[in-house]
């Protein structure tokens, strides 16, 4: 298995970059890896660490880096030495099985869509968070690659979102929903309507529309809606969590006894913190496009790219594309047929 990584995305690039990947070496003997990026600055990060297995490691020299304040289209036209589109050219040559980047998410996506091309049939690329919830986490597509969409659109997010959460979450026959602001078949906008009989005629385990309250209830493990309302449930969760943290810290710090009763309860605080930690999942797929891309967080440290690694191994192993290419083409000939 090859991974191909983008040593100069996000934020914390490359030192965070460098460090997961070794980390994530000694853990697994299963994968090599490529790093794009500038090479001196990557093998001096490199001789920082005594462990790194070099043979393992090659590295494509990329100075040029594109910053998330670009225009993605153009930066991806013009820089064509930068660590993302050398990384997406990697891909596109079939050199390796999965790419990781904390990199502009509009650059990842514009490369993986100009470079790496889609899986054949599939009409529009998914970006797809996986979601902490009380119960178990979910994915939740789209969330910002395709702001306006046609029903058929959502079709196939939720037969691409059901065939990652089979080959990377383990989940046999995944349960399915359609966000829409009521559970009746007749509720919601023309596009949710439509969606949803296309949806009730597709061999997936769809359970019908789920209003907003029930998001994040666990019943679901993919949740599907177009990019601009995904992206708008995706934005307000992270502002809502961050809000009631923030109200339960200033509340247990109030008097004594309440921080008597925080102390004593600090095991449990700490194993939500941990549930809702984005660095325990490592990034969102970016599903329909030619092997695997995962876009990692912007701030993501050295666990996230572990574990973003750990992603993109089981996206891999679980033969995620593959799944994605044989259902997306028994669909169009189920609908060429009729």
């Amino acid at each position: 298995m090859k991974l191909v990584i983008d040593a100069y995305g996000g934020d914390n690039a490359p030192q965070a970059v460098i460090e997961g990947v070794c980390r994530a070496m000694r853990e697994w003997g299963d994968f090599d890896v490529i790093l794009t990026g500038d090479e001196q600055g990557i093998l001096a990060e490199l001789k920082k660490r005594e462990n790194a297995d070099m043979s393992r490691i090659r590295i494509i020299h990329a100075p040029e880096v594109i910053s998330c304040d670009e225009q993605p289209t153009i930066a991806v036209k013009r820089k064509k030495n930068s660590s993302i589109v050398a990384a997406m050219n990697v891909m596109a040559a079939g050199e390796a099985d999965c790419l990781i980047s904390a990199g502009s998410t509009g650059a990842v996506l514009t490369g993986a869509t100009l470079i790496v091309r889609r899986i054949p049939g599939v009409k529009r690329p998914a970006l797809a968070p996986v979601i902490p919830t009380p119960g178990k986490p979910f994915l939740l597509l789209d969330c910002g690659a395709n702001a306006d969409c046609k029903p058929e659109y959502l079709q196939q997010f939720a037969i691409m979102g059901s065939a990652y959460m089979e080959g990377v979450m383990g989940i046999s026959s995944p349960a399915v929903g359609l966000v829409s602001n009521g559970e009746e078949e007749a509720k919601g906008s023309e596009l949710s309507k439509a969606a949803y009989a296309l949806l009730k005629e597709t061999d997936i385990d769809f359970k019908g529309n789920c209003e907003a309250r029930e998001i994040f209830s666990g019943n679901y493990d993919v949740m599907v809606t177009d990019g601009f309302t995904g992206n708008v449930i995706l934005k307000e969760a992270e502002g809502l969590a961050d809000a009631l943290f923030k109200m339960l810290k200033r509340e247990l710090r109030s008097s004594f006894k309440t921080k008597i009763g925080a102390g004593l309860a600090k095991p449990a605080f700490k194993r939500v913190k941990k549930t809702m930690d984005y660095t325990e999942y490592g990034g969102a797929p970016l599903l329909g496009i030619k092997g695997g891309i995962i876009k990692a967080h912007g701030s993501s440290d050295a666990k996230a790219f572990v574990s973003a690694i750990r992603q993109a191994r089981q996206y891999v192993t679980g033969g995620v594309t593959e799944k994605i290419a044989e259902r997306i083409g028994a669909l169009e000939t189920s609908e060429s047929n009729d």
